[in-house]
């Protein structure tokens, strides 16, 4: 299984949608989401076209138009996604359950190779279809938050005048932290 461009940006635009439904701004505007996203606005354009075909993303017209998310981030696999834009997630089409193409190996119910491959489907569909779109915004906006942190922190301790002990940077708080 390879993710094509078409599959990341689908990927990246649903992730982004799903922010902005988190955080209550409704719908963005094709050309903002390009923006955000360093995405090509045409080829974003047919992305977004296969995604309100697909149900997962609704659209409005006129000045304030743009797209958002036509159903719950909690409704939406991302494993179902990856699979409307690419396909297979089986790397050899003998190894697939949706897409199956006949093995050109002689002998292909004992063949290792497809074995191998079997499994290597059964660990990526696992994981892509574990996790919802609700995850991934979930796990994104809590990292931006904590590099937030990070940088108040830091901005905080350079703009300082006073010196003070914080906790966190003593000895015992780094040697019990879980290592990074």
């Amino acid at each position: 299984m390879r993710l094509t461009k078409r599959g990341e940006y689908a990927l990246r635009t649903l992730i982004r949608l799903g922010i902005a439904d988190r955080q209550g701004e409704g719908v963005i505007s094709v050309s903002t989401l390009a923006e955000q996203e360093r995405l090509p606005f045409k080829f974003l354009e047919a992305i977004l076209f296969e995604l309100r075909q697909a149900g997962y993303v609704e659209s409005l017209r006129g000045k304030h138009g743009g797209a958002r998310l036509a159903k719950p981030a909690k409704a939406i696999k991302m494993g179902d996604v990856v699979r409307l834009f690419d396909g297979k997630l089986a790397p050899i089409g003998c190894a697939s359950e949706t897409e199956y193409e006949k093995c050109t190996c002689p002998d292909e119910e004992h063949c290792g190779l497809r074995m191998l491959m079997i499994d290597v489907r059964n660990a990526i569909a696992n994981i892509l279809d574990r996790y919802t779109l609700d995850h991934v915004v979930e796990v994104t906006l809590r990292k931006q938050e904590q590099q937030a942190a990070v940088a108040r922190k830091t901005a905080r301790k350079k703009s300082s005048k006073s010196l003070h002990a914080d906790p966190a940077d003593g000895f015992l708080a780094a040697l019990l932290s879980p290592a990074t």
